[in-house]
């Protein structure tokens, strides 16, 4: 079960610290099997009466049946490829793609590099750095970075100082950048265009003196305020919608683990025929150690059996056993994996054939664990942490599960289509005049979906989608 949560991007890892602490296991690239028998041959060389009990007493290594791990069959010894040597070509046309990138903090501390300061400006400039957010705010308080420059760095400082160094900062790319809150945040992005036109002029003066209402969406307030006709406040909107409210979010979505997914299956369409491959392009092919085998062949075919042999032998067994219980783990995670998305593909074959969301049926993991006879929990597992690339984009298996909604004839439909007609429909409004939550089920009952008023407005908030007043334009 914790196999079949680790995510195809650190299932390379996983194996590589199982190889680490079983020498018993190994990769089929690699070849360790001299290694292993050079740094093992002393231990059956060693004299045995250097082991021996003083009363001779039998000892509890006498009877060790070794008779399973030394059959000349090569299939008694558990051996598992993760990729089909008969088609290779299917994995070399995958590339998988690394990021190497620059972080965002190590963005602002090249910048401060170039900033001509002294030594201790520099240490209170690298402080300010150190408390900006991901989001690119500055969120602290000035008095609190003053007291981490006296505890931690025995700088003596004022606020004053403090805001200086911060003004420097805010002239840092991107635009916006060390800013206290979203309304400075845009006010530093305009300030850096002031000279690109009487609009931004505009801009500024709104959100400087109406920035509730502009958020609020109360235009009609800020046009008596300022005197703006509707084309000018138009132009101002325009010039506003085009910042960006997380400057320090563009560096840093690229360097997070979540925004870059990688597949753990493919899904390709063969002339109208689905074809499902795993993604094992991370996993090397795994074996039980030649070395290993051949040790215990070697302890099987000689006379005398000391105690330290007798040792070494079930140090090898153990070894071998748990080497053998991790190639079954990794192969039955892949057939569990496998299974289970074979079973979604069929269940959802419309969707996986055309692409229409509105084609997905209703789906629950009741109905995999019944189809595959797994457990319910063992299905969740593999919904919550795995995704498929298709032709139509890549979807977490979560994507395709969706309770059912009657329609007016009795048909059972998946609520994930009637969320996509939801979201078509607002797509489709007029923005002067959005839809309120009330005409949105009317629309939808006159398509012949039984939804109440608070279930849009569920499906709604779902979406990410905002009430009717906050998506209104002008």
């Amino acid at each position: 079960m914790k196999l079949l949560q680790v995510p195809t991007a650190n299932l390379e890892e996983r194996i590589k610290e199982e190889l680490e602490e079983n020498p018993a296991l190994e990769a089929t690239e690699d070849d360790h099997e001299d290694g292993l028998q050079d740094d093992t041959k002393d231990e059956f060389e060693t004299p045995a009466d250097e082991f021996e009990e003083a009363d001779g007493s039998a000892d509890e290594y006498e009877n060790i049946d070794i008779s399973e791990y030394v059959s000349d069959h090569d299939d008694d010894v558990a051996d598992y490829k993760l990729r089909d040597d008969n088609y290779p070509e299917q994995d070399e046309d995958r590339v998988m793609p690394h990021r190497v990138e620059t972080s965002f903090h190590e963005l602002l501390l090249d910048q401060l590099g170039m900033l001509v300061v002294d030594d201790r400006a520099r240490r209170i400039a690298e402080q300010i750095v150190g408390s900006i957010d991901d989001d690119g705010y500055l969120r602290r308080e000035t008095a609190s970075i003053a007291d981490d420059l006296a505890f931690r760095q025995n700088i003596e400082t004022t606020d004053d100082e403090i805001e200086t160094m911060i003004k420097k900062i805010q002239q840092f790319d991107p635009p916006g950048v060390a800013a206290r809150d979203l309304q400075e945040c845009l006010l530093i992005q305009l300030h850096r265009r002031k000279g690109d036109g009487k609009s931004v002029e505009m801009a500024i003066d709104v959100l400087t003196n109406y920035f509730d209402e502009f958020t609020k969406k109360h235009y009609d307030k800020i046009q008596r305020g300022l005197n703006l006709t509707d084309d000018q406040l138009k132009d101002v909107i325009s010039q506003i919608i085009r910042l960006n409210p997380k400057p320090g979010g563009d560096v840093n979505e690229s360097g997070k683990g979540e925004s870059y997914v990688i597949p753990d299956f493919f899904i390709s369409n063969n002339g109208g025929k689905l074809e499902l491959t795993l993604n094992s392009k991370n996993a090397p092919d795994l074996r039980i150690s030649e070395g290993y085998k051949d040790m215990l062949k070697e302890y099987d075919r000689g006379s005398k059996k000391d105690k330290r042999q007798k040792e070494a032998v079930l140090f090898i067994k153990q070894k071998i056993d748990a080497a053998k219980w991790f190639i079954d783990a990794i192969k039955q995670r892949q057939q569990t994996l496998y299974n289970t998305m074979h079973t979604i593909m069929d269940y959802q074959l419309t969707f996986f054939l055309t692409g229409d969301e509105t084609s997905l049926r209703p789906m629950i993991l009741k109905d995999i664990a019944e189809r595959t006879g797994l457990d319910i929990s063992t299905v969740s597992r593999v919904a919550n942490s795995k995704f498929v690339q298709t032709e139509f984009g890549t979807y977490r298996l979560k994507f395709f599960f969706s309770e059912s909604l009657s329609t007016d004839s009795g048909e059972e439909v998946s609520t994930r289509e009637v969320k996509k007609i939801l979201s078509d429909l607002i797509e489709g409004e007029s923005k002067r005049k959005p839809l309120s939550d009330e005409k949105l089920t009317e629309l939808l009952q006159e398509k012949g979906y039984n939804i109440a008023r608070r279930t849009v407005a569920k499906y709604r908030e779902q979406l990410n989608i905002p009430v009717a007043r906050l998506r209104k334009e002008l």
